[in-house]
């Protein structure tokens, strides 16, 4: 495994190479200090450009790169608001579909208002937005999807500045775990809705969705959906604190040069159709998937598990983009940044949310907020079933679980054991560092 992510540090990115030019150049638009928390924002911006097209998973399931949710979280004043930059720039096609949209909807309303009691109402034209407000209600949510899926299927993106936003979008708080599964999942909207043309409403939900909220919102938001999959399926970046050092960041001037080489990356996302199977990048999401086990025998912890498949799938959707924009092919440097993004991943939930989700969130101190420990780090290169056990007990785990433990690591080539001494070893390619968390 490439990246510790026990510390309060952020895994660092890999230098940006071969196959990732689109991602540079949107990264030269924001300053240094959040250009690493903004990547992973960027893909579900970029997915939202590729519609009728599908990408074989290594389960043999074919996925969109929709439903794809990323959340931005950094301490107000940490520049989050450089995303919403990025996101006109990336989204100007977009923009424009919606001006057409709208002014045929406007004059339909006038056409409604013009129109005596008795006289027959005009119809309501197809209006579908690609890219709807940020305060959109949950009734217009649908009602776009209903249109986005009669014109073909294409899937609509939101960006909030705030995190509270997503309550109006899901119809109260209470929803908002259903309907980001929903989102998440390409599942229909699960209720109809009794309008005054009939019964309607249940759309397939094809959305994008990007977030940006503070450390202390994002924890009071999520709070109580820690355990049902709902915030594992969200990609958190997280951007800790930095230090005061009194400059204002500069950012980019967004040049006649910058939009033609942006535009040249978003045709090959607005064109690409049809079904594919990216094979050197299933076969990196079978390694990481492998990666992640390890990790969670390392730190006997089955929350971190379950977190790590869907930041799998994530990581893969955001390779799927990579490949596109990139004529179609794939690179060492795109291997090494979808990598990158599940771990980026992973730690962002950890130092968000706390003592492995143990704690109320919006209790703990920063200083608290930390990754998973590997234990087998922490033991001696000699050490003996009790001081397992000691270890476990004081990180708050059973001692019921040490002999479960020493024998996963076992299995995985960690330790061996030596009836001689009575001891377990670790192993010699277990200290060349390929254990490591």
């Amino acid at each position: 495994m490439r990246y510790d992510i026990s510390k309060a540090s952020a895994p660092k990115m890999p230098n940006l190479g071969k196959g990732t030019e689109c991602i540079k150049i949107l990264l030269s638009q924001v300053s240094k200090d959040v250009r690493e928390p903004l990547v992973p924002m960027l893909f579900p911006i970029l997915g939202a450009h590729l519609s009728g097209t599908e990408f074989q998973y290594p389960d043999l399931t074919w996925k969109e790169t929709c439903g794809m949710m990323a959340n931005l979280v950094a301490e107000s004043g940490g520049n989050k608001g450089q995303l919403s930059h990025l996101v006109e720039a990336i989204c100007r096609d977009f923009r424009q579909h919606d001006e057409t949209e709208l002014k045929k909807l406007v004059e339909w309303q006038k056409q409604v208002k013009t129109k005596g009691a008795n006289k027959e109402k005009p119809v309501r034209p197809d209006v579908a937005f690609w890219f709807p407000p940020s305060d959109v209600t949950n009734p217009a949510f649908i009602q776009n999807a209903m249109a986005l899926e009669m014109l073909g299927g294409r899937t609509q993106y939101l960006n909030m500045p705030e995190v509270e936003m997503a309550d109006r979008m899901c119809g109260g708080h209470k929803q908002v775990t259903q309907v980001f599964r929903n989102i998440y999942d390409k599942q229909r909207a699960g209720a109809l809705r009794a309008t005054a043309e009939g019964v309607t409403g249940n759309p397939i939900l094809r959305t994008n969705l990007t977030i940006s909220s503070t450390p202390f919102a994002t924890r009071k938001f999520y709070k109580y959906d820690l355990h049902n999959g709902t915030f594992g399926r969200m990609v958190f970046s997280y951007k800790p604190r930095t230090s005061r050092d009194g400059r204002i960041p500069r950012q980019g001037k967004y040049s006649d040069e910058f939009y033609k080489q942006l535009d040249e990356f978003l045709l090959r996302l607005n064109t690409c159709k049809g079904r594919f199977i990216i094979k050197p990048l299933n076969w990196l999401t079978d390694k990481l998937a492998g990666d992640m086990a390890t990790m969670a025998d390392l730190t006997d912890d089955d929350l971190l598990f379950e977190i790590s498949h869907r930041s799998l799938v994530s990581g893969w959707k955001a390779g799927c983009i990579l490949w596109v924009l990139n004529g179609q092919t794939w690179t060492k440097p795109m291997g090494e940044l979808v990598e990158w993004l599940v771990y980026h991943d992973i730690w962002s939930k950890m130092q968000i949310f706390a003592d492995l989700l143990g704690k109320d969130a919006d209790q703990v101190s920063e200083a608290q907020r930390r990754g998973p420990k590997n234990m087998l780090d922490s033991l001696p290169n000699s050490f003996n079933e009790a001081q397992l056990e000691a270890l476990r007990t004081s990180l708050g785990k059973s001692a019921e679980g040490t002999k479960d433990q020493l024998y996963k690591w076992k299995f995985r080539g960690f330790i061996e054991y030596s009836n001689q001494t009575g001891l377990y070893c670790k192993t010699g390619e277990y200290l060349k560092g390929d254990g490591k968390v």
